[in-house]
């Protein structure tokens, strides 16, 4: 580590509680800027909801969940950019959104001109097929959307770009049925992307995994800056200075008590109920919606329109196929995502996979018999509920009550949806609170313990 770095960041430690992305980014900014850091993970691998497995039952890696980011996501690729994976995202030269409608049995591609001025709205061939020009007039009611305004309120369901382009971009961004939808959260993501032309929404994917993305060049680079990495390492307790104005220690398994020194900070990374369990006093969103994703082995190659990285599918239960080819051997991971999976989150596993894999041979015109390994993952807490009341309930980094404490995290009150950009940038936002420069407040540390244990 950069010695004058660290003189100018202090004698203290910054210990990161969580190494999601959040706790990453955060790790990897305040080291960057001197700090000696600790990054203490309670599984027993990084990435949170962000990771690549090897899957026995295909016989290759999966990732946990598909996720699509776009040109505009500055903080993901510039976190990308520093740990040296610059090059693990692939997507299509240009904006492309193609879409198939199962149930109308058509074929149709959103293409925004790279422009700022969105001229492909008066073109039929880049456009929604049976929309005009003021189907897309509910653009602007989004952008001027009050604070606590639902989606619902603003896009009527009757309106062919409503069932083609709103409510599958919304479900997808949001993770929650349009009707409740935080109106205020999908103006942020569209005022980065369409709003700016398509340089701004090319979609990317990782192009191994997100292990591979996200996590390893990650971890490689926090080693290199010397920074510790502890997994199955969970927080117990957070013990409070008897001012009740900073927290005095941390209290992590078999007794293990991290006394805090006056220059010594603290990034709580972790999931929002947990946040809550740990911390009583702050306020987190309340309920959770889930995620289904179905993965499946295919032995032959396979490829999108255009060369997108997704396919939007319309009638039927599958909601956006993704496809990876396989790394030195012939065959495709064909995954599947389904969000706002309320509905479907306790169905058979076994018949979900035939469910959705009935929709994947139609939509990529394979043979529907017989269906290849299929692996379902359920993640049933994938975002936060993402209600104009749940927004409104998102702490600040700087919120958590206690001086040397801050939060970081999707759930936090970052501007944006639930996504890995936003957890990044939830990261880079706690360790800008933090400074590199930051005083010290010594308070007094005779404690008192303010959480519970967090299972």
């Amino acid at each position: 580590m950069d010695g004058g770095a660290a003189t100018r960041a202090g004698a203290g430690t910054v210990h990161v509680v969580g190494a999601g992305l959040a706790g990453l980014s955060a790790a990897l900014r305040l080291a960057e800027a001197g700090w000696r850091v600790r990054v203490h993970e309670a599984a027993g691998q990084a990435g949170g909801r962000c990771r690549s497995y090897p899957d026995a039952r295909l016989g290759c890696r999966i990732d946990n969940g598909n996720h699509l980011l776009m040109s505009a996501n500055r903080a993901a690729l510039a976190y990308l950019a520093d740990t040296g994976a610059a090059d693990a995202l692939t997507g299509p030269a240009q904006a492309v959104f193609p879409f198939v409608d199962l149930a109308r049995g058509r074929r149709y591609a959103v293409r925004p001109n790279a422009g700022p001025v969105p001229w492909w709205i008066a073109s039929p061939r880049r456009r929604v097929p049976g929309t005009g020009l003021g189907d897309y007039l509910a653009g602007l009611a989004i952008a001027r959307a009050r604070p606590g305004t639902r989606l619902g309120a603003l896009v009527r369901r009757e309106s062919p770009l409503y069932r083609a382009f709103w409510e599958p971009f919304t479900v997808a961004v949001l993770n929650v049925d349009p009707a409740e939808a935080d109106a205020g959260l999908l103006r942020a993501v569209l005022s980065e992307t369409f709003a700016r032309g398509g340089r701004q929404c090319r979609p990317l994917v990782a192009r191994e995994g997100l292990s591979e993305a996200f996590v390893a060049p990650a971890l490689a680079r926090l080693a290199a800056l010397g920074v510790e990495v502890r997994l199955k390492a969970p927080l117990r307790a957070v013990e409070v200075a008897a001012d009740g104005l900073s927290a005095a220690a941390l209290v992590f398994p078999d007794g293990e008590r991290i006394a805090l020194g006056p220059a010594d900070r603290v990034v709580l990374a972790v999931p929002p109920g947990v946040a809550a369990k740990l911390l009583p006093a702050v306020t987190v969103p309340e309920g959770a919606s889930p995620i289904l994703n179905a993965h499946y082995r295919l032995d032959r190659r396979v490829a999108l329109p255009d060369g997108a990285p997704a396919l939007g599918v319309l009638g039927g239960t599958a909601q956006w196929i993704f496809v990876r080819p396989l790394a030195r051997e012939t065959g495709t991971v064909v995954s599947v995502t389904v969000s706002a999976a309320d509905a479907l989150i306790d169905d058979d596993g076994e018949d979900l996979a035939a469910r959705i894999w009935a929709d994947v041979a139609a939509a990529l015109e394979v043979p529907a018999d017989p269906m290849p390994p299929a692996r379902i993952v359920k993640e049933r807490r994938a975002t936060f509920r993402q209600t104009p009341e749940n927004t409104a309930r998102r702490s600040g980094a700087g919120d958590s009550g206690l001086a040397n404490l801050v939060l970081a995290g999707d759930w936090t009150a970052t501007g944006l949806p639930a996504t890995i950009e936003g957890a990044i940038r939830s990261g880079e936002i706690a360790a800008r609170r933090v400074g590199p420069g930051a005083a010290g407040h010594p308070g007094d540390h005779t404690s008192v313990t303010r959480s519970e244990e967090v299972a």
